[in-house]
């Protein structure tokens, strides 16, 4: 399994939970606030690069979830890692 495999499974585990919440943006609210808060930057940064390059989310061996997927992409901006200079 390579790095982004395991964080795909990573992130899908995170919406799995998420995804129960009866209000579908609180979930998806929820899974980017998580990932924001306990990911390194430097598995965010590798995660929005995947998605970049394989917008459907997918590799040889694993696939985003749809809600991840979603949560991701809509919060491209809040989930990149700030540059300090």
């Amino acid at each position: 399994m390579n790095n982004i495999d395991h964080l795909i499974q990573m992130a899908n585990r995170i919406g799995d939970f998420f995804e129960a919440l009866p209000d579908r943006q609180e979930g998806l609210d929820s899974i980017a606030d998580h990932i924001k808060k306990f990911w390194e930057p430097r598995m965010r940064t590798a995660m929005l690069d995947f998605l970049a390059e394989h917008p459907e989310g997918r590799t040889e061996s694993a696939e985003l979830s749809e809600i991840v997927k979603e949560a991701i992409v809509n919060n491209r901006e809040k989930l990149t890692p700030r540059v300090v200079s």
